[in-house]
Parts: structure tokens; C-alpha cells; sequence
């Protein structure tokens, strides 16, 4: 993928696409795409930069734009055709360009100049996932709102102090990654006992904000837009300050606990049981074998969440997004099927385990010849990332 020359290092600015002025934001998300994908950071700000000046206004650009270029980023990676580092240069460059919009006067210009209350946005403590928050912050700005931006991995404790410190009259936390919701209901709970409404956002939440809702979250909201919809009709009052377990009444059965403590024990038993019983991995590289035993962690990771959760879908959705993405690479190493088999062993005596596990294995092919296959070493070991 081979990014246009269309300024950037040229210092020209970059053409647009077909249509000029009347172009869809779409266009401009294909036209964005190469100079990402191709790390290409200046191309990649004059494309913004372009939109801008062709007329389209700067939430349509950070909500239809950029932040569909990152979803494709997501996708391309999924479907092995960017690197880890690739991935991750093509996120940095769109944080880079954002703020190359943001200085812009028009965009400067188009600030309200009386200013509304005081937001915090941040990502919930384990979570470095800070595009869609920054997105967020961008936004909100623009709609006239005071946004103390907090950025990646903000540890709850640490959260909290800065609330009592500055005192904002809301808080949106962001989430990317499933596995986080435990932190994230530690975090929005917390926010509550400060007095400080909470709007939930993120892939995390789900696409119809039912995690946000089942961990007690004030508001909710897909995307940068509809969140600022919401602030800006009017803040909630905090919900009543409660500990996490009140809104999560299955949590008392202690299962999502001791499989949480049991990680390592169990991805070291259900390796050691693939090695008896999958005699194909015996020919996988020392790599490999660290990737799998990685993606096992994975594993333990989604099922822990759904019992935290008690919701399936956590779980059998990461079982098959997991299967596209091995497969996509060519590599099976990680037999899904007598995983899961091996893990319901050893955990017998967790009733609402076993029934997530066999829900789980329900999604899973089971080959009939042999399983496994050494496949290629730079495949594995992501699955959760």
C-alpha cells in the first residue's frame, strides 16, 4: 500500500478526492487510508487538513473519517495485513494528525467562545487504547466544553484523587478491550462515590451499551457525536454511591474470582495437556509455543469476563473472532477445540463456567484428523492484544 504524493513530506497540500467540496466524508476516509497505511505522516495530516479547508466540518472529520480509518486499521489487522508495528505506527500517525486539525484557525475559530462545564475524559486503568478517548476530548471541545484530557491507562486511585482535585461536572470513561469491564466497573463506581456522573463509551461497552448499563454507568453513548448529544442536553444526577459487587448479584458465587486467581495455573495445566494430547505441536518453534501458551492467557482472560459479566456472547464472540484471526494467518497451533475441552476439565466444579465453556465449544470446529499445525511463527500470540 503505497501512499499518493500529495504533499505531506512536499509540504504541498494533499489534492482531495474526486468531488471537491461535495466530496463524502467516506472519500476522504479512502483517501486518508494510504498515507496511514503507509506511514506517511505528513500525507496523512494534509488529507485532514484538506477535508477541512474543502469545507467539511472538523467532528465530521474526527468521527467520519479518522475514526473509520481506525477502525479499518483494526480490520487489516485482524485479516493479517498489517503488522503489530504497522498497527501501531498507523495509530500514532492519527493521533499526529488530529493534532495538526486541531491547531488549524478554522478549527480554532469554530470553538464556542463561552465555554461550558468542566469533562474528564480518560481510559480506564490497564486500557492504552486512547484514540477513541482523544476523539472524544476533540469533540467535546468543539462543542464548547472545558476538557481536561487524561489519556491512556489511568489507574482508578489515581482517578479518583484528580476528581477531588478539580472537581469536573462529568467524567467519560473509555474502554476498548472486553477484558477491561472488571476495571472499568471498579472505575465508574468509584467516580460515582465522588459525586461525578459517568458516560461510559468504547468497543468494550458493546455496540448497544449493554455493559455500560449492566455496570451502572450514568450514560452511554457509541461514538464522540452522540456523546456529546448527550452532554450537551443536560448532565444526569450521579447514580447513589454503591460497591461494584450491588450491581453484579451473580459475583457472589466467587467463580469469576478464583478463575481469576487460577490464570496461571490453569494455562500451564491446559498447555502441558495439548502437548500429551496434540502431538502436532510438538513441532512448533519455541516462539510459537510462548505465542500460544499467550493466547491461552487470552482464553482464561474472555471466559473470566463473561463470568464476571455473566453474559455468553463475551466469550463465544472472542472465540470466533480469535478462530478468524488464527486462520486468516495460516496458523493453527492453538487447537480451540481440546483447549476449551481441557480447561472444562479442570474446572468441573464451576457450574457457570462449564456452561460458558460448552457455549464456547458449541462456536468452535472440531477437525476430524489431526490438530494443529507449527503454521507461521508471526501468527500467533495476539488474539487478545
Amino acid at each position: 500500500m503505497t501512499a499518493p504524493v500529495r504533499g505531506g513530506t512536499s509540504g504541498t497540500a494533499a489534492a482531495g478526492p474526486p468531488g471537491g467540496d461535495a466530496a463524502a466524508p467516506r472519500d476522504w476516509a479512502e483517501e486518508l487510508w494510504a498515507p496511514v497505511a503507509a506511514g506517511d505522516e505528513d500525507a496523512a495530516a494534509d488529507v485532514l487538513l484538506a477535508a477541512l479547508e474543502s469545507g467539511v466540518d472538523a467532528e465530521t472529520i474526527l468521527v467520519d473519517v479518522v475514526a473509520a480509518v481506525q477502525r479499518q486499521v483494526g480490520a487489516e489487522w485482524a485479516a493479517n495485513r498489517l503488522s503489530v508495528p504497522q498497527e501501531h505506527a498507523a495509530t500514532a500517525i492519527n493521533e499526529r494528525a488530529i493534532a495538526a486539525l486541531d491547531r488549524h484557525p478554522l478549527v480554532v475559530a469554530a470553538r464556542p467562545a463561552a465555554r461550558r462545564g468542566l469533562v474528564t475524559v480518560a481510559c480506564i486503568d490497564s486500557e492504552w487504547h486512547a484514540l477513541p478517548a482523544r476523539i472524544l476530548a476533540q469533540v467535546l471541545s468543539l462543542h464548547g466544553w472545558r476538557v481536561d484530557y487524561l489519556g491512556a491507562q489511568v489507574p482508578t486511585q489515581h482517578l479518583v484523587e484528580h476528581l477531588h482535585r478539580t472537581a469536573p461536572d462529568a467524567v467519560a470513561l473509555s474502554a476498548s478491550l472486553s477484558t477491561r469491564l472488571p476495571a472499568a466497573h471498579t472505575a465508574i463506581a468509584a467516580c460515582q462515590a465522588t459525586g461525578t456522573p459517568v458516560l461510559a463509551g468504547g468497543a468494550a461497552f458493546g455496540p448497544d451499551g449493554r455493559q455500560a448499563r449492566r455496570l451502572g454507568a450514568d450514560l452511554w453513548a457509541p461514538d464522540a457525536r452522540a456523546a456529546a448529544a448527550l452532554l450537551d442536553e443536560g448532565l444526569p444526577r450521579p447514580a447513589r454511591a454503591h460497591q461494584p459487587v450491588d450491581d453484579l448479584p451473580h459475583l457472589s458465587d466467587q467463580e469469576y474470582t478464583l478463575v481469576t486467581r487460577s490464570r496461571s495455573r490453569l494455562v500451564g495445566t491446559v498447555m502441558a495437556g495439548l502437548d500429551d494430547g496434540v502431538p502436532t505441536l510438538r513441532g512448533c518453534t519455541e516462539l510459537q509455543r510462548q505465542h500460544t501458551v499467550e493466547d491461552l492467557g487470552h482464553m482464561v482472560d474472555f471466559l473470566a469476563v463473561s463470568l464476571y459479566t455473566d453474559d455468553p456472547s463475551l466469550f463465544t464472540g472472542f472465540l470466533s473472532w480469535a478462530s478468524g484471526v488464527l486462520s486468516a494467518r495460516g496458523d493453527l497451533a492453538l487447537p480451540l477445540a481440546p483447549a476449551l475441552d481441557l480447561l472444562a476439565a479442570e474446572l468441573r466444579d464451576f457450574p457457570r463456567a462449564r456452561a460458558l465453556l460448552a457455549a464456547g465449544s458449541a462456536t468452535v470446529p472440531r477437525p476430524p484428523g489431526p490438530v494443529g499445525a507449527p503454521g507461521d511463527a508471526d501468527g500467533h500470540g495476539q488474539a487478545g492484544r
